[in-house]
């Protein structure tokens, strides 16, 4: 009998389930656990390959009939925002993000309940307790952070943090080539500020002065609301069959 290392990835695949981006699809993923040393150069090679991560698991799509999903990055040195991105940054003028080691508080999961409640009540992650949330964040092999989002304080030019209570929550992986937007949320209260959009803009400057390539916002699904707006930042790559491909518009 082979005896199998730690380190070599075993891949399984799901079985079908309905798809929650295309009525009437059905999805299956194919999965692997990101575990022992070589976790992080792993998850840089699968992320490259079109998975994403979930706790300790990275998984893509292998849906049987349908090739809807895209991974998709941005390509944070060309990236020119458009004028409704220009106005959401001016609107968000007064917030500051800390990016931080990946820690659960209290204060997080206030605001992903409340995000939860309001905007995904009948999602999968809806049922998800406290401690739920703590392995969200904790269970991790990779390095992985999480941005806080605050109104800028009297001392923010200073120390980088915000004041105030939180509003906005980033989780993120930082790759070799790039930061991973792994889950993100933000005070459904705030709905007017766009702070979807705002983080995405502030992972790309944060990307751009860390001088990584890229920043990976996980699927596009042409033909889905959810994910319509990640075809909006551009340029950007998409893996296609033939590898990485660049689009300008």
């Amino acid at each position: 009998m082979t005896q199998h290392s730690r380190d070599t990835p075993q891949f399984y695949l799901t079985a079908p389930s309905p798809c929650p981006y295309l009525h009437g699809q059905e999805e299956r993923k194919v999965f692997t656990h990101l575990v022992g040393e070589r976790a992080g150069q792993l998850n840089d090679l699968l992320t490259h390959g079109g998975f994403r991560r979930s706790q300790s698991i990275a998984y893509r799509p292998a849906c049987e009939t349908c090739r809807a999903c895209v991974s998709v990055r941005v390509v944070a040195a060309d990236f020119r925002p458009s004028r409704s991105m220009r106005r959401i940054a001016e609107r968000n003028a007064d917030m500051v993000g800390e990016m931080r080691t990946a820690t659960p508080t209290s204060e997080q999961y206030s605001v992903f309940r409340s995000y939860l409640d309001v905007r995904h009540r009948d999602g999968g992650m809806a049922d998800m307790t406290v401690l739920d949330y703590a392995m969200m964040i904790e269970d991790s092999h990779v390095e992985t952070r999480i941005v806080e989002y605050r109104r800028r304080g009297p001392d923010s030019g200073i120390n980088g943090r915000g004041a105030g209570e939180l509003r906005a929550v980033a989780l993120t992986d930082v790759l070799s080539d790039g930061l991973s937007m792994v889950y993100s949320f933000f005070d459904p209260e705030e709905g007017d500020r766009s702070l979807g959009t705002y983080m995405i803009l502030d992972h790309i400057e944060r990307a751009q002065s860390m001088g990584l390539p890229y920043v990976y916002l996980g699927y596009w699904v042409p033909g889905s609301r959810k994910m319509d707006y990640k075809g909006r930042f551009l340029p950007q790559e998409r893996l296609m069959p033939s590898g990485w491909t660049r689009v300008e518009s």
